[in-house]
């Protein structure tokens, strides 16, 4: 429950934000590291679509696609920091990354402001039309892969994304031998996984949700704690005996260094009172995305953590990249 002091409050904050941008003819603009029209451009569209008359007349969502989200970072890093350039990113930029890239052109520490997490997703494993039938749950695949050792072989969305290590995660612990495929997006990853010409692949639930009651793929794990409920019928890793293959990536609201607290606070009570909001909740879910509210320093505490968590991860698979 919501009380009607917190509204007022939030309200109060939100009509203090300043329309700098109405003043000098430049929108507000939300940078987005991924093509148009998937689940991060997606979020920050529906954020876009809130904060208008709220942060500024128009707010703009603009486009830094390439280096799996790296130069919409390095674009943020450089933004003047008066509350006009934000950033909708997935956590893995700031938790991940800093362990698989050698060469990376910002700090994930200190280069971006965490202003407030937007929602989380939980990552699945499934299998296509090359995978039997009769192959339901995670040990079977195993089984399945250790009997087809030319067939083992999973997708993901891009080298060195949480779902690249959750399934190097799942390989080292069912002890097989599954060849990695890093596509451009997961968009032609689960095309091919539904076409037959990979047998696994690994991606947010929300990729999956859509070609689930085509029966093309089936889900066989999610990597939350508990099960999720976009698909209630899966069970995780953990419940199969994969014990401490835990993915849940956040996706959250970022600004440049040195942006003033006074700023950022507002615009985390922006952001929060956006994720309540009816209409961005069933958006969400169209993603298999959980609203997820925490205040600055507390999601600030939370990536720390888990760049601590995922350290080890990526150090276990050998992947690392100058790339």
């Amino acid at each position: 429950m919501i009380h009607r002091r917190h509204l007022l409050a939030s309200a109060a904050s939100l009509a203090a934000l300043p329309l700098t941008a109405r003043a000098q003819g430049q929108p507000p603009r939300i940078l987005v590291g991924f093509p148009a029209g998937g689940s991060v451009d997606t979020t920050a569209r529906r954020l876009a679509e809130f904060c208008r008359g709220k942060l500024a007349d128009a707010v703009i969502v603009e486009q830094k696609v390439g280096a799996g989200g790296r130069i919409a970072i390095s674009a943020l890093k450089d933004a003047a920091p008066d509350g006009q350039t934000l950033l909708v990113s997935p956590s893995s930029m700031f938790t991940i990354y800093p362990h698989a890239y050698r060469k990376l052109a910002y700090n994930p520490a200190t280069d971006a402001i965490p202003v407030a997490p937007l929602a989380l997703s939980t990552c699945g494993f499934g299998v296509g039309p090359m995978v039997p039938a009769s192959v339901k749950t995670l040990a079977q695949f195993a089984d399945w892969v250790k009997a087809n050792p030319d067939k083992g072989a999973y997708a993901s969305p891009a080298a060195g994304a949480m779902p690249h290590f959750l399934g190097n995660q799942f390989e080292r612990a069912a002890g097989l031998k599954l060849t990695h495929a890093a596509y451009r997006g997961a968009a032609p990853g689960m095309q091919d996984l539904m076409g037959g010409q990979i047998a696994s692949g690994c991606f947010s639930i929300g990729d999956f949700l859509p070609h689930l009651p085509t029966g093309r793929v089936r889900l066989l794990g999610v990597t939350d704690k508990a099960r999720s409920r976009f698909a209630p019928d899966t069970p995780t890793f953990e419940e199969q005996g994969f014990k401490g293959i835990v993915g849940v990536e956040s996706y959250g609201l970022f600004v440049p260094p040195k942006t003033p607290q006074a700023t950022v606070d507002k615009l985390a009570d922006l952001a929060r009172a956006a994720v309540r909001e009816p209409s961005v909740i069933e958006a969400l879910a169209k993603l298999g995305f959980e609203p997820l509210t925490l205040p600055p320093a507390d999601y600030a505490k939370r990536l720390a953590a888990e760049r601590d968590y995922w350290g080890p991860v990526v150090m276990a698979s050998g992947f690392s990249s100058d790339d």
